[in-house]
């Protein structure tokens, strides 16, 4: 089957001794560039997703049902591994076991589901986390959700570092470890800042980390591979080049530049190779007999 693998693929990269830069990806074309540029792996935010299928920001407007669809779309697209951030699992446990089985039929190489506190609660500024034991509870629904065991499922904890309270930072080492014990496949952490919270993280815990945040003095591959960081993310770039490049190409336009006269247009044959132009017109020729 396509979509184990994609997922075999993932696994090779959590059992491997290098750190991958995932590309960030939104959109087929997008899942089809990463691919074409030899990236080992996708990685579907939640906050691009939510851009892209809402133009909202990333405050859990988005439904499960738009973010697999749109997962859906990219697997029929790339056969690229793709790993998607499914935020809390839209609900409680049991929501969480439904979010891996539409996911996992989408095409999901692998999937985050984290313990944060969404939407946000009336009144209070800033994220929340549920308790340990309700984030332990969902990793063991997702688990049990998954039919095909080749899929990946990540635990994620809200849990800072980056000089936050030495009691929050515990909090932290405390959900790892209880995640951990889940029997989930890797552990994904936000907000670490320093080479001393990954040592401690990677000390309290045995499996594959993928990290959200890099730059600083974690921004070095070797020290990352050689502390159990598999992934490493680097924000969402992409979209936002790409929503700067529309945006100077309606504006040109507005203003009166001619089509022919616009700048940073990609070649034709960049478009062509993208949409795959040169398969759809072989089968066009091979069922339909329209040949040239």
């Amino acid at each position: 089957m396509a979509f184990a693998t994609r997922r075999q693929a993932l696994r090779a990269i959590l059992a491997g001794s290098t750190c991958v830069r995932a590309g960030s990806v939104y959109d087929p074309i997008s899942v089809r560039i990463a691919e074409d540029l030899g990236f080992e792996l996708g990685m579907f935010g939640g906050s691009v997703a939510s851009l892209a299928i809402l133009g909202d920001p990333d405050i859990a407007l988005i439904t499960l049902t738009e973010l697999a669809e749109q997962t859906r779309r990219m697997s029929r697209a790339s056969t690229l591994p793709v790993l998607v951030d499914a935020d809390h699992g839209y609900g409680n446990a049991l929501n969480v076991r439904r979010t891996i089985q539409e996911l996992e039929v989408a095409g999901a190489a692998g999937l985050t589901i984290e313990d944060t506190l969404l939407p946000q609660a009336f009144g209070v500024a800033g994220p929340q986390l549920i308790p340990l034991e309700e984030g332990v509870g969902k990793m063991k629904a997702a688990l049990d959700g998954r039919s095909d065991p080749s899929l990946v499922i990540m635990g994620r904890t809200g849990t800072r570092g980056g000089g936050a309270q030495a009691s929050e930072f515990d909090d932290c080492l405390a959900r790892a470890k209880a995640y951990d014990a889940t029997g989930v496949d890797a552990l994904f952490f936000t907000g670490l800042t320093t080479r001393r919270e990954l040592e401690a993280i990677a000390a309290v815990t045995t499996l594959p980390l993928v990290l959200g945040n890099t730059q600083g003095e974690l921004d070095d591959a070797a020290f990352l591979a050689s502390h159990r960081v598999k992934i490493a993310l680097q924000g969402h770039a992409p979209f936002a080049a790409a929503t700067q490049a529309i945006y100077d190409t309606l504006k040109a336009l507005r203003e009166g530049v001619k089509p022919r006269e616009l700048k940073g247009l990609p070649p034709a044959e960049v478009t062509a190779r993208l949409m795959r132009d040169a398969d759809v017109r072989a089968r066009v020729a091979e069922f339909l007999g329209l040949k040239k």
